[in-house]
């Protein structure tokens, strides 16, 4: 309840979130404001932390009620109430014999805090669910994150939530008309899925700190995810089920047109058609839909509920043409869930990166405090929260399908940088490895490219010297 209450913008105002880790940690003792106040701020290692706490403060050192107090803190929260509070407090404070410095240091706290302070019952109601999350996510961590996708709430894109399932273990089955539903699915398999990672033991170094593993698992995706279909839509193609071939499933299922080509260009229908075998792919699908399309324009539709027997031709032939690249399919995939599900979006630059030598977030953890290194990502987050200092800082969040990249742009380094990192959402940053802990590691960044135009540079680079 109190981490979640310390990472706001007050307590980072107030510079209280130090102090109290510092006395949390045994690092330093701990120092109440004035003896007064010590029942106050005992919880909290003598940190102010909570808006309960703000309230009993002027309570305590005022000879105010509680119900008074809060009046006085609501006031805090503009500039014009903060100076009538202001005068108020220091003329009663002082008059029950309070010494100016003490006075000064609280009313500093209260000023800085009040306004953006967390309620202890506001905080509370979000860590037990945090706390629930975190049982659930270790426990049932293919189910958990499955829920997490249909019901799509918090900050992060869905995109990182996929990826996330994939370093847990867990297979990401694509979108297929028979199995998909309106909302992700979990399935038992027997597939290989990559090992999740093994993190140090914050607690006993050199020992594995066991993290959820899912293997043997998949996340069905949702047909709910398919840019431009209906609910109604998604009821039909359900109700209909199973379907035979792409034939079947255009004289029954009543999707729409390009909601049909959407599923073929995403792979939907690659299982019951045969994608893969007798040198069928993904071109001689949709050259097939495309016939398809002019023969049912002729025929006369049947109930849903009725299988079709050979109403429209379902024989599919190779043609010999290439099939789709990497790039093409993730390429459908953005354009149709918003999302790369086969692959993660670095995989087609993969030689380019390990001929540069970039980082993996994973491996960051054994990167020494200051030491340069170069990270890749797909943006997931780009915040500027207000500071101590007040000075802008840029936070961001790198996705490089190994985990998170955390940088950090100063000032200095956001002249040049700044709007790259604001309009690209493909990103290679150069940085100083900072340690704060066992497992802190962030990035102070130096640099920033766009990754898309330092590929090409590579390419062509690469072509002259061939």
């Amino acid at each position: 309840i109190i981490g979640i209450s310390l990472f706001r913008p007050g307590p980072v105002k107030a510079d209280m979130i130090s102090p109290f880790l510092k006395t949390r940690h045994g690092f330093a003792q701990r120092a109440f404001i004035h003896d007064d106040l010590e029942e106050i701020l005992d919880e909290t290692e003598g940190v102010v932390v909570f808006h309960e706490q703000v309230i009993r403060i002027i309570a305590k050192m005022t000879g105010v009620t509680y119900a008074d107090g809060d009046q006085k803190r609501r006031l805090l929260g503009t500039r014009e109430g903060q100076q009538e509070v202001c005068d108020w407090f220091y003329s009663l404070a002082l008059s029950r014999g309070y010494e100016m410095k003490t006075v000064d240091t609280v009313w500093k706290v209260l000023r800085d805090f009040a306004s953006f302070g967390f309620c202890k019952a506001h905080a509370a109601a979000f860590a037990l669910p945090t706390y629930q999350s975190g049982w659930l996510k270790t426990h049932y961590t293919a189910a958990f994150i499955a829920g997490v996708l249909t019901h799509d709430p918090g900050m992060y894109p869905k995109r990182l939530l996929i990826d996330e399932a994939r370093q847990w273990g867990i297979e990401i089955a694509p979108v297929d008309v028979n199995k998909s539903d309106a909302v992700y699915r979990v399935e038992k398999t027997t597939a290989p899925a990559r090992a999740p990672f093994e993190a140090v033991n914050t607690k006993a170094s050199g020992e594995l700190l066991t993290l959820p593993d899912a293997r043997g698992y998949a996340i069905r995706m949702s047909l709910a995810d398919i840019s431009g279909i209906s609910s109604e839509e998604i009821q039909n193609i359900v109700r209909a089920r199973p379907y035979l071939d792409l034939a079947d499933f255009i004289y029954r299922s009543k999707a729409s047109v390009p909601t049909t080509e959407a599923l073929v260009n995403i792979g939907a229908f690659d299982e019951i058609c045969g994608v893969g075998k007798n040198g069928v792919n993904r071109r001689d699908l949709y050259i097939h839909l495309q016939e398809l399309q002019k023969i049912s324009g002729n025929k006369k539709k049947v109930d849903s509920s009725q299988l079709s027997f050979n109403l429209l031709t379902s024989d599919i032939e190779s043609l010999g043409l290439p099939d789709i690249t990497q790039e093409e399919q993730l390429k459908a995939e953005l354009k149709v869930l918003g999302m790369d599900v086969s692959s993660h979006l670095l995989a087609p630059y993969g030689q380019f990166l390990n001929s540069i030598g970039v980082t993996k977030s994973s491996d960051l953890i054994k990167a020494r405090s200051g030491a340069s290194v170069v990270v890749v990502g797909v943006k997931v987050a780009l915040q500027t929260p207000p500071i101590r200092t007040g000075k802008r800082v840029m936070f961001l969040t790198l996705d490089d399908g190994h985990g998170c990249n955390d940088l950090t742009f100063f000032e200095s380094a956001q002249e040049n940088f700044a709007y790259l990192i604001r309009n690209t959402s493909l990103i290679l940053a150069r940085g100083e490895i900072r340690r704060t802990g066992p497992r802190g590691v962030s990035i102070r960044a130096t640099g920033a490219w766009d990754l898309k135009d330092a590929y090409s540079s590579w390419k062509n680079e690469s072509k002259i010297a061939k």
